[in-house]
C-alpha cells in the first residue's frame, strides 16, 4: 500500500504525463497500460490515482473489469489546473 507522499507523488506524474501525451487536447487520452509502463506506477495505485482524479473532476476514464483504466482522459478542468501550473513555472 502507497504512503500519502507515495499517492500523491503518483497523481501529480499521472496528470503530468496526461498533459504533455495529449498536449492539453481533452480530446485525446492515455492508455492506462502506457501510464502504468512510462511512470512505473503499481496496478493497483495507479487505479486509485486515477479514481481519486476522477472524484476531483481533473480527468475521465473508461474502466476495464477489475478497477484497470484502459483510456484516462484530462477534462476541462484538469487542462486548466496543468496550464496554470505551467503558468507558474514560466
Amino acid at each position: 500500500m502507497a504512503t500519502l507522499h507515495e499517492r500523491k507523488h503518483y497523481r501529480e506524474v499521472i496528470m503530468k504525463a496526461l498533459y504533455e501525451t495529449t498536449e492539453g487536447n481533452r480530446f485525446l487520452g492515455v492508455t492506462g497500460a502506457k501510464l502504468r509502463d512510462d511512470l512505473q506506477v503499481p496496478e493497483q495505485d495507479l487505479a486509485a490515482a486515477c479514481a481519486y482524479l476522477v472524484g476531483e473532476g481533473l480527468v475521465t476514464v473508461d474502466w476495464e473489469q477489475g478497477n484497470t483504466p484502459i483510456m484516462v482522459t484530462l477534462t476541462h478542468q484538469g487542462i486548466r489546473l496543468m496550464e496554470a501550473e505551467e503558468e507558474k513555472r514560466g
